[in-house]
C-alpha cells in the first residue's frame, strides 16, 4: 500500500491488488483512511468524504473480474468508483489512457482560442496578431 501526500489537503492512496483479493484490498484500504482519519482528528481537522474519489484501475478484462466493492465505506460515507479521476491535473480513465484528458483539454483551447472574436473589433491588425501570438505561446507552453 502507497500513500502520497502532495500537500497538506491533497493525499493519494495506492494498493494493488489480484481481481480475487479486491475484498481484502477493499478492507487494508478502509483500515487505512480509518487510522488517516484519527490522525487528521487529533489536528482537530476531518476528511472531506464530498471530495474523496475512488477508482479501480487495469486493463478492462480484470476490472470485470472484480466481483465486489465497486464503491467503498470510508469514514461512514459512501464512495462510489469513478470513471474518471483528476490526477495532478491529468484526467485519468480506469485503464490510464488519456483519452478524456486530451479531449477535456482540446475543448477548453478551442474555446479560448475562439474568445478574441468578442473585441476583435476593437483591436488593429497588429494588436490582434499579438494577442493570438500570445495565446498560441501560452497554449504551447501550458502542453508542453
Amino acid at each position: 500500500m502507497s500513500l502520497h501526500a502532495y500537500n497538506a489537503d491533497d493525499n493519494q492512496l495506492y494498493i494493488h491488488c489480484q481481481p480475487e483479493d479486491a475484498q481484502s484490498a477493499v478492507l487494508r484500504v478502509q483500515q487505512c483512511v480509518s487510522v488517516i482519519e484519527q490522525w487528521i482528528a487529533a489536528s482537530r481537522l476531518r476528511l472531506n468524504m464530498d471530495k474523496t474519489e475512488l477508482m479501480w484501475t487495469g486493463t478492462k478484462y480484470n476490472v470485470s473480474k472484480i466481483p465486489c466493492c465497486h464503491s467503498l465505506t470510508l469514514g461512514g460515507a459512501q464512495v462510489v468508483g469513478s470513471d474518471a479521476v483528476r490526477i495532478l491535473g491529468l484526467l485519468l480513465t480506469p485503464d490510464l489512457s488519456l483519452d478524456k484528458h486530451i479531449t477535456a483539454v482540446s475543448a477548453k483551447r478551442f474555446f479560448q482560442l475562439r474568445q478574441p472574436r468578442r473585441i476583435r473589433r476593437s483591436l488593429d491588425d497588429d494588436s490582434a496578431a499579438t494577442l493570438v501570438q500570445a495565446f498560441v505561446a501560452s497554449t504551447t507552453v501550458a502542453v508542453s
